[in-house]
């Protein structure tokens, strides 16, 4: 099963960006951001097929109209570090005509947001290029019966064991903030794309596809593959471009070793099971390598009708003859101890390298964000310094920047929090070790091929051998 592609982020006022803004790329449209009176058109944006705008009862009809919806949120939030909306990204399945996909989008929506209080705003796009996916924009301030906005949080007071409320010592009363939703419950994203993974593989059953999409991650699921990275959005449109990025070039290497990883378990699969089978019949026709000889030897004589075909000929009896000779093989059962330990082999030596590419990417993101973080903390030590009455303007002017350094001191710190040590150079030396190691884990992988085009020889041999002796049989009954 793959998993399913669903990142879940926060819009957030303090990253600079606003759910206006959010709105009008999502749906290709021109809105003005009341807040700050910035306008924002997208008008040109491609590959905007349906929009749709779904609420639930309780809600203004007015917040139907996307820019009336979206203005409303900017305004009733007043902080700067204000959370505005929740962007969700969900991967469409090619295979299911657009109406299907709308209501696929519909329902999954419906019962999993709209049902619960909030307003969603989404728009399925899909540029012909095989990649159709829907973007929802959630509100993330719960709306009162009324139709008025709600509170985030509500102040909760301490309770002794008697149930009394508790003094401060400052004149008041103990108390902490709570959520008026389960919105935010961390909890919720594993079911959000757990419910994904069900409404898409409905989906796609009743249509009689027998693909099934899984929201836990390859290692979750047991699955020995190599998960790609995402592109994001500068590096998927530069692809699209024809341009190729580093990450592109990531994703085209993974796709070629998964591909090298599932071609070779394939066909060793094939060679266990078969020697598995021959190995349990019968051996009263002398020894294997006798009449594995004998039929590559009338192969080969059969194949030689030209030079070429000589030379190849005899190439091929040196390799099945080497690789019988070379491994001690005089019986079908020690070519199956052969191929069962070959099996072994592949699975110890798959299980490392993807073991060893999960973790490459693991420090690869240490790594990111640690050079994101000296990019731009000096930046944060600038507004450190900045007078009062200017420390607005210069937020604005660098809010992209502080964004990102925000974003990585977080990163960082809850590294520490889980106890990694922040140690770059370390990261640096053991990510160059594994990227050798890989390098070498692929050339065994690959010599692994050589050998398995060996007994697939043997195999053909052996085949086109039975073959014979029925035809000799056969001949021989006539007479």
């Amino acid at each position: 099963m793959d998993f399913c592609h669903f990142p879940v982020k926060i819009v957030k006022r303090s990253k600079g960006r606003s759910a206006v803004e959010a709105a009008a790329y999502r749906s290709g449209t021109k809105m003005t951001n009341e807040w700050d009176g910035q306008t924002h058109d997208y008008t040109r944006k491609r590959g905007v097929v349906h929009t749709e705008i779904m609420l639930p009862p309780h809600a203004p009809q007015e917040f139907f109209d996307r820019s009336t919806l979206w203005n409303s949120v900017e305004q009733i939030e007043k902080a700067k570090d204000c959370q505005l909306a929740r962007d969700i990204e969900a991967a469409l399945p090619r295979e299911l005509s657009r109406e299907q996909q709308l209501a696929l989008i519909r329902s999954f929506v419906k019962d999993t947001f709209v049902d619960k209080g909030m307003c969603a705003d989404f728009a399925l796009h899909d540029k012909g290029n095989g990649n159709p996916h829907v973007h929802i924009l959630l509100t993330v301030r719960p709306l009162k019966e009324s139709g008025a906005w709600g509170a985030k949080c509500r102040k909760v007071y301490d309770l002794d064991e008697r149930g009394q409320r508790i003094p401060d010592g400052k004149g008041g009363w103990k108390n902490h903030r709570e959520d008026t939703t389960d919105w935010n419950d961390k909890g919720n994203v594993e079911l959000w794309r757990k419910a994904w993974a069900d409404y898409v593989n409905r989906a796609q059953a009743a249509i009689g596809l027998s693909d099934r999409i899984d929201h836990r991650s390859y290692k979750r699921q047991g699955i020995d593959k190599i998960p790609s990275v995402h592109l994001g959005v500068a590096a998927f449109q530069m692809e699209q471009r024809g341009i190729k990025t580093r990450k592109g070039d990531l994703n085209r290497q993974i796709a070629a070793d998964n591909k090298l990883l599932k071609e070779i378990k394939a066909r060793i699969t094939r060679l266990y099971n078969w020697s598995k089978e021959e190995a349990a019949k019968p051996q009263d026709k002398g020894s294997i390598m006798n009449q594995l000889w004998q039929a590559q030897h009338e192969m080969n004589h059969s194949a030689a009708r030209s030079n070429y075909g000589k030379a190849k000929a005899l190439k091929q009896s040196a390799a099945l003859f080497n690789f019988l000779h070379g491994n001690g093989i005089t019986s079908m059962q020690q070519l199956h101890e052969k191929i069962s330990a070959m099996n072994g082999a592949y699975y110890d030596l798959r299980g490392q390298i993807v073991s060893g590419e999960r973790r490459l990417k693991v420090l690869d993101e240490h790594l990111k964000m640690w050079a994101q973080y000296e990019k731009h903390k000096g930046t944060r030590r600038q507004l450190d310094k900045v007078k009062p009455e200017k420390r607005e303007l210069f937020e604005q002017r660098h809010s992209a920047e502080l964004a990102l350094y925000e974003a990585a001191a977080r990163y960082l710190e809850n590294l520490k929090t889980s106890g990694e040590l922040i140690t770059p150079k370390k990261w640096q030396a053991e990510a160059e070790k594994l990227t050798a190691q890989k390098e070498l884990q692929y050339q065994q992988m690959k010599a692994m091929r050589e050998e398995i085009k060996a007994v697939e020889g043997l195999r053909k041999a052996a085949e086109q051998l039975a073959k014979t002796e029925q035809t000799h049989k056969k001949e021989e009954h006539e007479l």
